[in-house]
């Protein structure tokens, strides 16, 4: 037995469902019914009932289960040992970050961290949080940094360690830009120009106008663009509006060429999160850079450039 037949097994076991399992597992149906298979045909005995709404645990798997997961963690803890030896080895650490924290804030986190530790290889790859969270599932990226709320599963370990505002951000010769606040009403006759769908800004935003009892078909949108420095450019051209992070526009603003307005009565708040995946056993540099993060403390100085 490999660990990932205990891997399915859990799954099974714990969704009592084995096209939920395939699902979570991003394998076929048909290969996680195989390896349960092989796995009862391997002890010799019973692990699940089967029947039209799923499967059960006999008193066989329910035995078994037990052992299972003291296997997976054992497992994990040994791997996070057998980490720690490797002292003298050049590390990677694969990351995947949303484009507001990719461009905005973990620039400045990364520089900050090569001085203290130049034997760690950060790779970066830029995505949106539904395609970051996904990958982190599939195990492309062993960390990820997205904007606003994930789904939860039960194989991701999600941990808050920032926070954000979104803005309504105009030119900065904008009639808005002297108010300094608008209504919800000012902005559902604005043209409007917004991320991609399966960003994370846009999601925050869509649950925003559902508090509020809208959506965005209320809006009058004029265009969706995948990049927020696209968005900006076009913004600042006078073209449009739009709702994005307040660090991605801090030195626009600055600069007199953008203008960041609030909604009245208002607040767009959102956490930022690491994501990995539960099923990994992190390695003592990963740690390391999970750590940094909840240094709060520390980590605001760093962004703020204080340090």
């Amino acid at each position: 037995m490999y660990n990932q037949d205990f891997i399915v097994f859990k799954a099974v076991a714990e969704t009592k469902n084995i096209t939920l399992a395939a699902k979570q597992l991003h394998i076929s149906q048909p290969a996680v019914s195989l390896q349960i298979q092989n796995i009862e045909n391997f002890y010799g005995t019973k692990f699940f009932e089967r029947s039209n709404r799923g499967v059960t645990l006999t008193k066989a798997g329910t035995i078994f289960y037990e052992y299972v997961c003291r296997m997976l963690e054992m497992t994990k803890k040994v791997q996070e040992e057998l980490n720690e030896l490797a002292e003298d080895r050049h590390e990677e650490v694969k990351i995947g970050a949303t484009l507001t924290i990719g461009e905005y804030i973990l620039p400045r986190i990364l520089a900050y961290l090569y001085k203290m530790r130049p034997d760690i290889d950060f790779k970066v790859t830029i995505a949106n949080t539904e395609n970051i969270t996904r990958d982190i599932l599939e195990r492309k990226y062993r960390i990820g940094l997205v904007e606003g709320t994930v789904p939860r599963n039960k194989d991701l370990e999600i941990e808050n360690f920032w926070h954000d505002e979104l803005v309504v951000v105009v030119p900065y010769h904008h009639p808005w830009a002297q108010k300094g606040s608008i209504t919800l009403n000012d902005l559902r006759k604005a043209k409007m120009i917004l991320r991609e769908v399966g960003s994370g800004t846009r999601s925050i935003y869509e649950l925003f106008l559902a508090d509020k009892g809208l959506s965005l078909s209320d809006l009058n949108i004029t265009m969706e663009l995948g990049s927020t420095q696209a968005i900006k450019q076009v913004v600042a051209a006078g073209l449009g509006v739009t709702v994005i992070s307040a660090l991605t526009v801090r030195k626009e603003c600055e600069e007199n060429i953008l203008k960041a307005v609030k909604i009245q009565d208002c607040y767009m708040g959102r956490p930022l999160n690491i994501l990995t995946n539960a099923n990994n056993a992190k390695t003592k540099e990963e740690r390391f850079f999970i750590d940094f993060l909840h240094n709060k403390e520390l980590l605001e100085r760093v962004v703020n450039n204080e340090c």
